[in-house]
């Protein structure tokens, strides 16, 4: 191996790429520096890979080793079209920083290629300099001489131990799907190239679950059968359960009232539909379909997955953003457990997004744009307090629309998350702790991913290296209490296996 190629996977947006230019020009820098001293000669595919033909075109014909260079967020089609049905060694390589969530879409795009069965390897640094990372040296030279990169897997375990109660009340809770398999209600397909995040009728229907796909464009016409008093109630009844909205701040002058008002009106048209097909949970594909003609969706799923929401029939809608059915099966899982334990069923919605130590302990910046129900910032089921509505970004969402955002309060909770792995529906599972940050550093870490999101800061009860060299998403579903050894036991019952992911 001495000549290697380097790609920049993009998005299909052209200002997140234009934004990421300086930071993937010095990664590809730092990268080609790295592999000069390893003894290679690397080359540089032009350009960023901005659609799945692209991929297709550029690096299909490629036979020499790969690495694709992540620092924001990118699709996993403009990696995985073009190096899907080849054997080279390839490799993806994060900066690992908040600025962009690059090591967001290193996440999302390895665990596409596990779902597609193609061999890959990971690696990252935050290192200024990369020559002087020891560790990512050596795991690049470990690539470089065996086309992959091995990391310990002392912390991920094939089974875990299960008290009686617990698997019990997980019976229970398969009882109910085996008597009525749950129905997913579809808008769209997996939105923005999560190839990892679709499973399909096929998979689904082995482990109870089912879904039903509406496409998105009913949504312009379903709004206009909702009548002006059913908006007008929805408005007064989140201003007075403590919602904060900012409207009309720095760099949000046009998002307004009636901003909020168009999506409340798209969230009661969502709720007609759930009604009409009776379905029990939701998966919204959100964006990019309908970016030119309505308001970001974040704010109605933030609602959705609130048991204090407008018309609510005092139960949550367990709703998985950019219809992520690897977040949308445990969560649904996990509502329903919670449940039955007693327990407050929400169970929020977040990217992997970045992290950090503090006080000698590893913490994931939890941060998703706005599917995480208002329980994660007041633990009170009958209020939205905490909640705050700041404009999405205007570079993502041309049309002003609010997102549904807080701080997380601490707690202990549960993890998990299903992806494919040799064709089968698998499950993640752990425990962890939500964690409350002294306010400079929460600030900190706030301001340097995106402020307008929610945020969580947590431990999720492994080293961050096993999280990086295994975990098989850029999304994860965490729920407030320990309901871990029922998630195990579900799970088993209903036909998924279990990796518990777990320091101890």
């Amino acid at each position: 191996m001495k000549k290697v190629a380097l790609f920049w996977p993009g998005d299909y947006r052209s200002k997140p790429n234009e934004w990421a230019l300086p930071q993937i020009t010095e990664a590809t820098e730092q990268l080609q520096a790295a592999l000069r001293k390893l003894g290679r000669t690397p080359y540089v595919v032009p350009g960023f890979l901005t659609k799945p033909g692209d991929a297709i075109r550029k690096l299909g014909p490629i036979d020499d080793p790969t690495i694709g260079v992540f620092v924001h967020w990118t699709y996993a089609p403009h990696t995985c079209d073009g190096v899907v049905g080849k054997d080279n060694p390839l490799l993806l390589a994060s900066n690992f920083s908040g600025t962009w969530p690059g090591l967001v879409a290193l996440l999302n795009t390895a665990a596409s290629l596990d779902s597609l069965n193609r061999p890959y390897s990971r690696i990252w640094t935050s290192a200024p300099d990369w020559t002087k990372d020891a560790a990512f040296m050596d795991r690049l030279d470990e690539w470089c001489s065996t086309g992959q990169v091995r990391y310990p897997t002392n912390e991920l375990h094939l089974a875990a131990e299960v008290t009686a109660d617990a698997r019990k009340l997980a019976e229970g809770v398969v009882a109910d799907i085996r008597r009525q398999r749950v129905l997913a209600l579809m808008l769209g397909d997996t939105s923005m190239g999560m190839i990892n995040g679709y499973f399909g009728a096929r998979l689904l229907a082995r482990h109870g679950f089912t879904e039903h796909k509406v496409d998105q464009a009913w949504l312009p016409v379903r709004m206009k059968e909702v009548k002006d008093d059913r908006v007008e109630a929805a408005f007064r009844f989140v201003k007075d359960k403590g919602v904060v909205f900012h409207w009309k701040e720095k760099d949000a002058a046009d998002f307004t009232e009636e901003s909020t008002k168009a999506q409340l009106r798209m969230y009661l048209a969502v709720l007609d539909l759930m009604a009409e097909f009776q379905a029990d949970c939701l998966g919204w594909q959100y964006q990019l379909g309908l970016l030119p003609v309505l308001p970001p969706s974040d704010f109605c799923e933030g609602l959705l997955n609130s048991v204090c929401r407008p018309e609510s029939n005092g139960d949550l809608v367990i709703t998985s953003t950019e219809a992520d059915q690897g977040n949308l099966v445990p969560m649904e899982i996990m509502k329903r457990l919670l449940a039955k334990k007693g327990l407050h069923q929400a169970v929020m919605f977040h990217d992997v997004r970045w992290g950090g130590a503090h006080e000698g302990r590893w913490l994931w910046v939890l941060l998703n744009s706005g599917s995480c129900g208002a329980y994660a910032f007041n633990h009170d089921p009958n209020t939205l307090g905490g909640t705050h509505s700041y404009r999405q970004p205007a570079g993502y969402f041309p049309i002003p629309g609010g997102t549904f955002a807080g701080e997380s309060l601490p707690g202990k909770m549960t993890w998990a998350r299903a992806y494919i792995k040799d064709d089968r529906v698998w499950m993640d599972v752990g425990r962890g702790e939500v964690v409350k940050l002294p306010p400079a550093v929460r600030d900190a870490w706030w301001e340097g991913t995106t402020r307008q999101w929610p945020f969580m800061a947590a431990d999720l009860g492994c080293s961050m290296e096993t999280v990086m060299a295994h975990y098989m998403s850029n999304h994860i579903a965490v729920a407030y209490g320990d309901i871990f050894g029922e998630m195990v036991a579900a799970c088993q019952s209903l036909g998924i296996p279990v990796r518990v992911t777990s320091s101890t």
